[in-house]
Protein backbone atom coordinates (compact mmCIF):
# COMPACT_ATOMS: atom_id res chain seq x y z
CA UNK A 1 0.00 0.00 0.00
CA UNK A 2 1.28 3.94 -0.75
CA UNK A 3 2.93 5.38 2.47
CA UNK A 4 3.39 9.02 2.99
CA UNK A 5 6.84 10.01 3.93
CA UNK A 6 7.45 13.33 4.92
CA UNK A 7 7.43 14.97 1.71
CA UNK A 8 7.18 12.30 -0.56
CA UNK A 9 4.70 9.52 -1.49
CA UNK A 10 6.32 6.50 -2.07
CA UNK A 11 5.11 3.92 -3.96
CA UNK A 12 5.87 0.57 -3.73
CA UNK A 13 6.43 0.04 -7.92
CA UNK A 14 7.17 -3.31 -10.32
CA UNK A 15 8.67 -2.53 -13.39
CA UNK A 16 11.03 -4.54 -15.79
CA UNK A 17 14.37 -3.44 -16.86
CA UNK A 18 14.25 -2.19 -20.11
CA UNK A 19 16.35 0.49 -22.22
CA UNK A 20 12.96 2.96 -21.65
CA UNK A 21 12.93 1.97 -17.77
CA UNK A 22 16.49 2.58 -16.88
CA UNK A 23 16.84 6.05 -16.26
CA UNK A 24 13.24 6.34 -13.84
CA UNK A 25 14.92 3.25 -11.83
CA UNK A 26 18.29 4.32 -11.27
CA UNK A 27 17.23 7.20 -10.15
CA UNK A 28 17.90 9.64 -13.18
CA UNK A 29 14.06 11.12 -13.58
CA UNK A 30 13.42 13.21 -10.48
CA UNK A 31 10.14 13.95 -8.90
CA UNK A 32 8.97 16.42 -5.95
CA UNK A 33 6.09 14.12 -5.12
CA UNK A 34 6.89 10.91 -5.82
CA UNK A 35 9.51 8.24 -4.57
CA UNK A 36 9.50 4.57 -5.98
CA UNK A 37 9.70 1.46 -3.79
CA UNK A 38 10.89 -0.73 -6.66
CA UNK A 39 10.36 -4.51 -6.54
CA UNK A 40 13.84 -6.59 -7.73
CA UNK A 41 12.61 -8.33 -10.93
CA UNK A 42 14.11 -10.10 -13.55
CA UNK A 43 11.30 -10.91 -15.79
CA UNK A 44 8.14 -9.05 -15.12
CA UNK A 45 5.53 -11.33 -16.44
CA UNK A 46 6.75 -13.79 -13.23
CA UNK A 47 4.90 -11.53 -10.90
CA UNK A 48 1.86 -10.44 -13.15
CA UNK A 49 0.01 -13.22 -10.96
CA UNK A 50 1.04 -10.97 -7.83
CA UNK A 51 -0.34 -7.83 -9.44
CA UNK A 52 -3.86 -9.23 -10.61
CA UNK A 53 -4.38 -11.64 -7.88
CA UNK A 54 -2.48 -10.45 -5.26
CA UNK A 55 -3.43 -6.02 -5.78
CA UNK A 56 0.96 -6.10 -4.38
CA UNK A 57 1.91 -2.96 -6.02
CA UNK A 58 0.57 1.04 -6.18
CA UNK A 59 2.04 0.78 -9.83
CA UNK A 60 3.05 -1.75 -12.22
CA UNK A 61 3.89 -3.17 -15.42
CA UNK A 62 1.08 -5.49 -17.04
CA UNK A 63 0.34 -7.38 -19.95
CA UNK A 64 -2.44 -5.99 -21.49
CA UNK A 65 -4.56 -9.06 -22.14
CA UNK A 66 -4.38 -9.52 -18.35
CA UNK A 67 -5.21 -6.26 -17.71
CA UNK A 68 -8.19 -6.82 -19.64
CA UNK A 69 -9.13 -9.78 -17.95
CA UNK A 70 -8.45 -7.97 -14.67
CA UNK A 71 -10.75 -5.15 -15.23
CA UNK A 72 -13.78 -7.42 -16.83
CA UNK A 73 -13.29 -9.20 -12.70
CA UNK A 74 -12.98 -5.61 -11.25
CA UNK A 75 -9.63 -5.89 -10.45
CA UNK A 76 -8.74 -2.52 -8.16
CA UNK A 77 -6.44 -1.11 -11.03
CA UNK A 78 -6.82 1.22 -13.80
CA UNK A 79 -4.76 1.91 -17.02
CA UNK A 80 -2.25 4.40 -17.34
CA UNK A 81 -1.74 5.09 -21.19
CA UNK A 82 1.89 4.61 -21.25
CA UNK A 83 3.47 1.33 -23.60
CA UNK A 84 6.63 -0.19 -21.73
CA UNK A 85 6.89 -2.98 -24.38
CA UNK A 86 5.64 -3.16 -27.27
CA UNK A 87 6.93 -6.09 -31.03
CA UNK A 88 5.55 -7.11 -33.80
CA UNK A 89 4.22 -10.47 -33.21
CA UNK A 90 4.83 -12.31 -36.49
CA UNK A 91 8.66 -13.87 -35.10
CA UNK A 92 6.96 -15.76 -31.98
CA UNK A 93 5.74 -18.98 -33.38
CA UNK A 94 8.14 -21.21 -34.20
CA UNK A 95 8.34 -24.93 -35.57
CA UNK A 96 11.03 -28.19 -35.95
CA UNK A 97 12.75 -27.77 -39.73
CA UNK A 98 14.05 -31.26 -38.79
CA UNK A 99 10.08 -32.78 -39.26
CA UNK A 100 9.75 -30.76 -42.83
CA UNK A 101 8.64 -27.07 -43.77
CA UNK A 102 5.73 -25.58 -42.36
CA UNK A 103 3.59 -22.87 -43.56
CA UNK A 104 1.19 -20.95 -41.76
CA UNK A 105 -1.25 -21.97 -44.37
CA UNK A 106 -0.78 -25.43 -42.83
CA UNK A 107 -1.61 -24.92 -39.43
CA UNK A 108 -5.32 -26.06 -39.35
CA UNK A 109 -6.15 -29.41 -37.24
CA UNK A 110 -2.50 -28.93 -36.18
CA UNK A 111 -1.84 -29.18 -32.45
CA UNK A 112 0.24 -25.48 -30.82
CA UNK A 113 1.95 -25.09 -27.92
CA UNK A 114 1.77 -21.55 -26.25
CA UNK A 115 2.84 -20.70 -22.09
CA UNK A 116 -0.55 -20.09 -21.07
CA UNK A 117 -4.02 -19.69 -23.81
CA UNK A 118 -4.12 -16.12 -21.93
CA UNK A 119 -0.44 -14.77 -22.43
CA UNK A 120 -0.66 -11.74 -24.79
CA UNK A 121 1.90 -12.68 -27.27
CA UNK A 122 -0.48 -16.12 -28.09
CA UNK A 123 -3.58 -13.51 -28.34
CA UNK A 124 -1.77 -11.70 -30.70
CA UNK A 125 -0.16 -14.94 -32.74
CA UNK A 126 -3.96 -16.13 -32.78
CA UNK A 127 -5.47 -13.08 -33.94
CA UNK A 128 -3.00 -12.43 -36.74
CA UNK A 129 -2.80 -16.06 -38.10
CA UNK A 130 -6.57 -15.89 -37.91
CA UNK A 131 -6.98 -11.74 -39.78
CA UNK A 132 -4.17 -11.85 -42.17
CA UNK A 133 -3.36 -15.57 -42.70
CA UNK A 134 -7.07 -17.30 -42.99
CA UNK A 135 -6.36 -19.36 -40.28
CA UNK A 136 -9.38 -21.03 -38.46
CA UNK A 137 -7.88 -20.75 -34.83
CA UNK A 138 -10.69 -22.51 -33.29
CA UNK A 139 -9.92 -25.73 -35.48
CA UNK A 140 -6.19 -25.95 -33.94
CA UNK A 141 -5.39 -27.67 -30.82
CA UNK A 142 -4.22 -25.19 -28.31
CA UNK A 143 -1.79 -27.04 -25.85
CA UNK A 144 -0.77 -24.94 -22.68
CA UNK A 145 1.14 -25.38 -19.89
CA UNK A 146 0.00 -22.72 -17.36
CA UNK A 147 -2.66 -21.12 -15.46
CA UNK A 148 -3.76 -18.01 -16.32
CA UNK A 149 -2.68 -15.01 -14.45
CA UNK A 150 -6.71 -13.71 -13.22
CA UNK A 151 -7.21 -16.62 -10.81
CA UNK A 152 -11.51 -16.46 -11.92
CA UNK A 153 -11.09 -16.51 -15.31
CA UNK A 154 -11.13 -20.30 -16.99
CA UNK A 155 -9.74 -21.55 -20.12
CA UNK A 156 -12.43 -22.55 -23.20
CA UNK A 157 -13.21 -26.43 -22.88
CA UNK A 158 -11.40 -26.93 -26.14
CA UNK A 159 -8.09 -25.74 -24.31
CA UNK A 160 -5.93 -28.67 -23.69
CA UNK A 161 -3.49 -28.53 -21.08
CA UNK A 162 -0.06 -30.64 -21.46
CA UNK A 163 0.92 -33.60 -19.13
CA UNK A 164 2.41 -32.85 -15.92
CA UNK A 165 6.13 -32.22 -16.24
CA UNK A 166 5.75 -31.64 -20.03
CA UNK A 167 8.39 -28.95 -21.47
CA UNK A 168 6.89 -26.75 -24.41
CA UNK A 169 10.19 -26.74 -26.31
CA UNK A 170 10.97 -30.70 -25.40
CA UNK A 171 7.29 -31.35 -27.03
CA UNK A 172 7.66 -29.36 -30.39
CA UNK A 173 11.35 -31.42 -30.99
CA UNK A 174 9.63 -34.95 -29.97
CA UNK A 175 6.66 -34.20 -32.77
CA UNK A 176 4.29 -34.08 -30.13
CA UNK A 177 3.22 -30.62 -31.07
CA UNK A 178 3.55 -28.89 -34.65
CA UNK A 179 4.43 -25.21 -33.53
CA UNK A 180 4.84 -23.25 -30.60
CA UNK A 181 4.53 -20.48 -29.88
CA UNK A 182 8.12 -19.08 -27.92
CA UNK A 183 8.79 -15.56 -27.91
CA UNK A 184 11.37 -13.60 -28.66
CA UNK A 185 14.31 -15.80 -29.40
CA UNK A 186 14.17 -19.16 -30.71
CA UNK A 187 15.43 -21.95 -27.75
CA UNK A 188 16.79 -24.55 -30.24
CA UNK A 189 18.43 -24.38 -33.14
CA UNK A 190 16.48 -26.83 -35.21
CA UNK A 191 13.69 -24.65 -34.39
CA UNK A 192 12.58 -22.46 -37.68
CA UNK A 193 10.02 -19.19 -38.16
CA UNK A 194 6.61 -20.50 -39.06
CA UNK A 195 6.28 -16.83 -40.75
CA UNK A 196 9.68 -16.95 -42.96
CA UNK A 197 9.11 -13.22 -43.72
CA UNK A 198 8.57 -11.87 -40.57
CA UNK A 199 10.18 -8.60 -40.04
CA UNK A 200 8.81 -7.34 -43.49
CA UNK A 201 5.40 -8.95 -42.60
CA UNK A 202 5.04 -7.19 -38.95
CA UNK A 203 6.08 -3.76 -40.49
CA UNK A 204 3.46 -3.94 -42.91
CA UNK A 205 1.23 -5.10 -40.47
CA UNK A 206 2.07 -2.12 -38.04
CA UNK A 207 1.84 0.14 -40.52
CA UNK A 208 -1.92 -1.16 -42.04
CA UNK A 209 -2.79 -0.78 -38.75
CA UNK A 210 -1.48 2.58 -37.33
CA UNK A 211 1.11 0.73 -34.62
CA UNK A 212 3.23 -1.70 -33.16
CA UNK A 213 1.18 -4.37 -31.14
CA UNK A 214 1.33 -3.48 -27.29
CA UNK A 215 2.54 -6.01 -24.91
CA UNK A 216 2.56 -4.35 -21.65
CA UNK A 217 1.69 -1.13 -20.46
CA UNK A 218 0.92 0.57 -16.66
CA UNK A 219 -1.36 -0.09 -14.26
CA UNK A 220 -1.63 2.35 -11.48
CA UNK A 221 -4.24 1.42 -7.89
CA UNK A 222 -7.82 2.76 -8.28
CA UNK A 223 -7.96 4.25 -4.84
CA UNK A 224 -4.40 6.10 -5.70
CA UNK A 225 -5.53 7.64 -8.97
CA UNK A 226 -8.61 8.83 -7.34
CA UNK A 227 -7.43 10.52 -4.10
CA UNK A 228 -3.92 11.66 -5.79
CA UNK A 229 -4.38 12.69 -9.76
CA UNK A 230 -1.46 14.65 -8.93
CA UNK A 231 0.83 11.87 -8.08
CA UNK A 232 -0.73 10.09 -11.17
CA UNK A 233 0.01 12.75 -13.58
CA UNK A 234 3.54 12.86 -12.16
CA UNK A 235 4.38 8.92 -12.79
CA UNK A 236 2.70 9.58 -16.27
CA UNK A 237 5.87 12.47 -16.71
CA UNK A 238 8.55 10.31 -15.16
CA UNK A 239 7.59 7.14 -17.48
CA UNK A 240 7.82 9.51 -20.30
CA UNK A 241 10.91 11.22 -19.29
CA UNK A 242 12.57 8.27 -18.68
CA UNK A 243 12.28 7.05 -21.81
CA UNK A 244 12.99 9.93 -23.40
CA UNK A 245 16.24 10.05 -21.41
CA UNK A 246 17.39 6.56 -22.32
CA UNK A 247 18.03 8.38 -26.35
CA UNK A 248 14.20 6.20 -27.85
CA UNK A 249 12.44 8.32 -30.56
CA UNK A 250 9.34 9.78 -29.22
CA UNK A 251 6.23 9.96 -31.34
CA UNK A 252 5.45 8.75 -34.84
CA UNK A 253 3.46 6.10 -36.50
CA UNK A 254 5.68 3.18 -35.46
CA UNK A 255 6.80 4.65 -32.26
CA UNK A 256 6.72 1.35 -29.90
CA UNK A 257 6.50 3.32 -26.43
CA UNK A 258 3.26 5.00 -26.92
CA UNK A 259 2.05 7.45 -24.36
CA UNK A 260 -1.62 8.78 -24.09
CA UNK A 261 -4.83 7.50 -24.73
CA UNK A 262 -5.15 8.47 -28.37
CA UNK A 263 -1.70 7.42 -29.17
CA UNK A 264 -2.72 3.78 -27.91
CA UNK A 265 -6.32 3.70 -29.47
CA UNK A 266 -6.02 2.01 -32.84
CA UNK A 267 -3.46 -0.86 -31.18
CA UNK A 268 -5.97 -1.20 -28.24
CA UNK A 269 -8.70 -1.61 -30.29
CA UNK A 270 -7.47 -4.46 -32.43
CA UNK A 271 -6.12 -6.26 -28.93
CA UNK A 272 -9.80 -5.77 -27.51
CA UNK A 273 -11.32 -7.10 -30.42
CA UNK A 274 -8.69 -10.12 -30.23
CA UNK A 275 -9.61 -11.03 -26.55
CA UNK A 276 -13.49 -11.06 -27.15
CA UNK A 277 -13.37 -13.31 -30.14
CA UNK A 278 -11.02 -15.61 -28.35
CA UNK A 279 -12.93 -16.07 -25.57
CA UNK A 280 -10.38 -13.81 -23.10
CA UNK A 281 -13.12 -11.73 -22.05
CA UNK A 282 -16.95 -11.95 -22.60
CA UNK A 283 -17.42 -8.34 -23.90
CA UNK A 284 -15.55 -6.33 -26.12
CA UNK A 285 -14.99 -3.45 -24.15
CA UNK A 286 -14.75 0.42 -25.20
CA UNK A 287 -10.88 2.00 -25.15
CA UNK A 288 -12.07 4.63 -22.47
CA UNK A 289 -13.29 1.91 -20.00
CA UNK A 290 -10.11 1.36 -19.54
CA UNK A 291 -9.06 4.76 -18.10
CA UNK A 292 -10.52 6.56 -15.13
CA UNK A 293 -10.94 10.57 -15.09
CA UNK A 294 -7.77 10.81 -14.32
CA UNK A 295 -5.80 8.91 -16.62
CA UNK A 296 -7.60 9.25 -19.33
CA UNK A 297 -6.79 12.65 -19.63
CA UNK A 298 -3.13 12.06 -19.51
CA UNK A 299 -1.06 13.40 -22.38
CA UNK A 300 2.43 14.44 -22.99
CA UNK A 301 3.47 18.21 -22.12
CA UNK A 302 0.17 18.25 -20.48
Amino acid sequence: MFMPTATKLSLHTMLGNYPNTKPLKDGAIKSALVDFDFVEVKVANTLFKSVVRDARYDVAELAIATYLQAKSFNKPYVLIPAVIVSRGQHHTIAYNGERGPLAPSALNGKRVGVRAYTVTTGTWVRGILASDYGIDIDGIEWITFEDPHVAEYRDPAFIKRAPAGKDMVQMLLDGEIDAAIVGDKLPDPRLKRLIADHEAAAKRWAERHGGVPINHMVVVRESLSRSRPDVVRDVFRQLHESKRAAGLPDGGPLDPYRFGVEACRPILEIIIDFCHRQKLIDRRMAVDELFDDTTRALKIGA
